[in-house]
């Protein structure tokens, strides 16, 4: 597996806790659900790499 990048989040509780209860109806843990979210929205951004070990600003 791909070393994780760790980055400290400074979040509003109620969208934490929004998303902790998304999580646990995608059965994914709150940073799983975080790092899904962040996937799509760059998905269709049209911004996340085409392919696996490609850097987001395209380089490798």
């Amino acid at each position: 597996m791909a070393k994780r990048k760790q980055y400290p989040l400074r979040i509003d509780p109620q969208v934490w806790d929004a998303i902790e209860r998304w999580a646990v109806d995608d059965m994914r843990s709150a940073n799983g659900q975080v790092e899904w979210i962040l996937r799509e929205a760059l998905r269709r951004a049209g911004r996340l790499p085409s392919r696996p070990g490609k850097d987001l600003k395209g380089g490798e």
